[in-house]
């Protein structure tokens, strides 16, 4: 058997908090996973280009056994690391909110985390992920980062157990401490409605408690909104899994399913739907909807009866869009439940127990705890990890499923020999068990992540938290195929992951292409692939004509004009409808992704002329992308024109000259908006003309000699001082208070909002101080060109 191929293998001294869902993928693209007393989050460099002195690599032992045998070509994966720490006391103590033995937590005395999720992208106030975690005392709380998601702080922004107990004060004293002792948790995915733009947001967090019910928070507005609640049993509520959203013909509305599995060994499902019903906005640029949620108790449907066996696995595998399995997993066995559908080859649960393995170390039994699920659709093969490091093969799960033995075997010996890859030579003998803690796929194919440790469960040791060794792997569990890992396959997943994406879904750029940049190290683009990628790239192939049509969007960005006065609810609601406009659209999405990938090209070329090809693809596409976010602003500015101010003034007449730059391609119908815009302009505002000059030149920082506004990139001064511009608003960068993309390194100024003075804009030219620029810069919580995300020192 050959060795197994290693991509990353990383020593973490820390003591593991085995369970399910232990490792998971965040919408932004990086991995968590849960230790005793911190949450360990992973960021893989793919299609990142952030400070190189911050990653992390492990360098792995050769494989060799003499000079003369060849040496594996793999490409080692680098890593950002952050981590947050849950060793903090909770402000409030059980027994001092309830005397009764019911709501007695023992994990007060001992604190270690016991869960988390993640939001989708686009919720925290830096347009990142939303992390909740639960601990062992029932305290669960939300956690975000705000300068820097990748190897900097993440900060505690809400406490849901003090909400609640708030919130549940009418109670008798007992009934209110089981109502907010939270026991599990999980956030939804993120609800389509159908509509583009797309709403920014429409996910759920659930959570179970003490008392037997569900609990439905929306996070908006920097705070926590408790939607509805509903009782679904007498016992505690152990795990929550809300399935994928299924959006409905019927524009607006949006169907899920809520599985929920109790101490005492039952399994349910709740349906729930999302609707968009009518509400009230200050300006006509604000949403007229908001979601409203449905919970439908009478449909309830229990497939899992009971037997004193609590599931404390459960996750939705998806088959296709629309079509999903649930898969609960308790010792020694799993079941599968299908709704009824016509596209179904079978419906209703089904129960299987777990084959006994061979032994492989003294340790191995089918009881053992699982710790993940990995469904791949291609091989339409469920894959179940035990926490002994034994994995099961369940094949053909859409039409017959049924255990593949032979599979399970050389699975398990893979895995078993990974271990010995990566742990000290000859530690590894037969009572050494492979204790993992949590396991997830890396590429949605052969490659997964896991978290484990080398341990001896005879020797009845105490080992110190301090004293463990786990290791966090990514590994190949088979040896890669000819339809696996052919250029065919590369060029055919990147073709279907442009075809498929979708702005509604939630997910950043650099989640959406880690498979593909994966499957691409250097050294795969020596031959032609390189040249097959960028014939997909390319905006004048039939797939990016159907989803890149100018004329759509001329007809699609439509803003009514607003005739009132300027306030403080108007500017919120042009903010958000500039947010929606930057983001949701399903034709941005595909042309960030397609300049992703672009770029990631152009870096890893190994010749000048295909570093030249590639540019000029990317230089394309960035002025596809460039001239939806002018049309998108000139709009913004003709609805908005009897708010404009003469502060305003400099700004606006940027955005004209924009349209009327020659080097930049622009459309024929944008340039006649932008003169229209001009006309508007001193139409009304009739005092703007001194302010012309002011607009559109600006001083050099250093020989404050005038520089003329000539070029969008960059500024140059006639004595040779270059200068960026910010990517959001053209004007100079002459201060370190801005923010760096992760993924294109393309600035821009920060926010006002991210001030802590009452001067909020001082950091901003003397020509940007209009409330446009503001909302602007408030707006663009992701960079504009390749959709990742922002990164802050000040």
């Amino acid at each position: 058997m050959h060795p197994p191929v290693v991509y990353s293998s990383l020593t973490v001294p820390v003591a593991p908090a085995t369970s399910f869902g232990g490792i998971q993928w965040t919408a932004d693209g990086q991995v968590l996973f849960l230790t005793k007393l911190a949450l360990y989050i992973m960021t893989p460099d793919h299609g990142l280009s952030f400070d190189p002195a911050a990653k992390i690599k492990a360098q792995l032992r050769p494989v060799k056994k003499s000079a003369s045998d060849p040496q594996t070509d793999v490409e080692l994966i680098s890593w950002y690391r952050t981590l947050v720490q849950f060793d903090r006391p909770v402000d409030y103590r059980w027994p001092e909110q309830s005397q009764d033995w019911t709501s007695i937590v023992l994990g007060t005395v001992d604190i270690a985390l016991w869960e988390a999720t993640a939001s989708p992208s686009g919720l925290s106030a830096n347009a990142g992920c939303i992390i909740a975690a639960l601990t062992a005392s029932m305290d669960c709380s939300l956690w975000t980062a705000k300068r820097n998601g990748l190897n900097r702080e993440w900060y505690r922004i809400f406490d849901i157990t003090p909400f609640l107990l708030d919130h549940f004060a009418h109670e008798i004293i007992s009934v209110r401490a089981l109502k907010a002792q939270v026991t599990s948790i999980h956030w939804s995915p993120q609800s389509d409605f159908g509509l583009r733009p797309a709403p920014l947001d429409a996910s759920l967090l659930v959570a179970g408690n003490r008392a037997g019910m569900l609990l439905f928070f929306r996070y908006r507005d920097l705070k926590v909104e408790l939607v509805k609640t509903t009782t679904v049993a007498y016992e505690y509520v152990v795990r929550v899994a809300i399935s994928p959203w299924r959006h409905t013909i019927e524009s607006g509305k949006s169907d899920a399913s809520v599985a929920f599995a109790t101490e005492d060994g039952r399994v349910c499902i709740l349906p729930i739907a999302q609707l968009l019903e009518m509400a009230p906005s200050a300006s006509t640029f604000g949403f007229p909807y908001a979601p409203k949620l449905e919970i439908l108790e009478h449909s309830m449907v229990e497939i899992c009866r009971r037997d004193s066996r609590p599931a404390r696995g459960l996750q939705w595998i998806e088959l296709r869009p629309g079509q999903n399995i649930l898969v609960y997993t308790k010792p020694g066995s799993i079941g599968l439940w299908q709704a009824p559908s016509p596209s179904a080859s079978w419906s209703g649960t089904k129960k299987f127990t777990l084959p006994i393995l061979p032994k492989l170390s003294t340790g191995t039994s089918s009881f053992h705890s699982s710790v993940g699920l990995v469904y791949l659709t291609r091989k339409d093969t469920l894959f179940v990890f035990l926490s002994d490091g034994t994995i099961r093969a369940l094949r053909e799960v859409s039409s017959q499923p049924t255990w593949d033995t032979t599979e399970s075997e050389s699975l398990t010996r893979t895995a078993r020999s990974m271990l010995v890859r990566v742990e000290p030579p000859g530690t590894i003998t037969k009572d050494v068990v492979a204790r993992a803690s949590g396991v997830a796929s890396y590429d949605g194919g052969a490659t997964v992540l896991s978290l484990q440790e080398a341990i001896r469960p005879a020797d009845f040791d105490y080992i110190h938290d301090a004293q463990h060794r786990n290791q966090f792997v990514v590994s190949r569990l088979w040896e890669a195929t000819r339809d696996e890992d052919t250029d065919d396959v590369i060029v055919h997943n990147l073709e279907e992951t442009l075809r498929g994406c979708s702005a509604g879904s939630g997910l950043s750029p650099v989640h959406i292409l880690r498979p593909t940049l994966f499957a691409l190290p250097p050294r795969k683009l020596v031959g032609d692939i390189h040249s097959r990628l960028l014939d997909v790239l390319s905006l004048s192939t039939p797939l990016a004509q159907a989803q890149v049509d100018p004329a759509r969007d001329v007809s699609a960005i439509r803003i009514a004009p607003w005739t009132g006065a300027l306030s403080a609810e108007m500017r919120m609601e042009f903010r958000e409808s500039l947010r929606r406009h930057f983001y949701g659209w399903d034709v941005l999405l595909a042309l960030r992704l397609r300049l992703g990938v672009a770029d990631f090209l152009w870096r890893n070329s190994e010749t000048a002329e295909k570093q030249t090809n590639t540019g000029n693809v990317a230089g394309v596409i960035v002025g596809a992308i460039t001239h939806r976010f002018v049309r998108v602003v000139v709009r913004h500015l003709v609805a908005a024109m009897d708010c404009l101010q003469v502060s305003d003034v400099p700004f606006v007449l940027r955005m004209v000259v924009h349209t009327l730059l020659t080097n930049s391609g622009v459309p024929q119908d944008l340039k006649e908006e932008g003169t229209d815009l001009s006309a508007r302009l001193f139409a009304a505002v009739p005092n703007a003309h001194p302010d012309i000059a002011r607009g559109l030149s600006e001083t050099c920082p250093a020989c404050k000699v005038d520089i003329p506004f000539n070029e969008i990139g960059s500024a140059t001064c006639p004595n040779g001082h270059v200068w960026g511009r910010c990517s959001v608003t053209t004007f100079i960068l002459s201060t370190p208070r801005v923010r760096t993309c992760v993924g294109c390194s393309r600035k821009a100024f920060l926010p006002p909002s991210a001030s802590a003075s009452a001067d909020e804009s001082s950091w901003l030219p003397s020509s940007a101080q209009g409330w446009v620029v503001h909302e602007l810069l408030e707006a663009v919580q992701r960079c504009l060109l390749c959709g990742n995300s922002f990164v802050s020192v000040l």
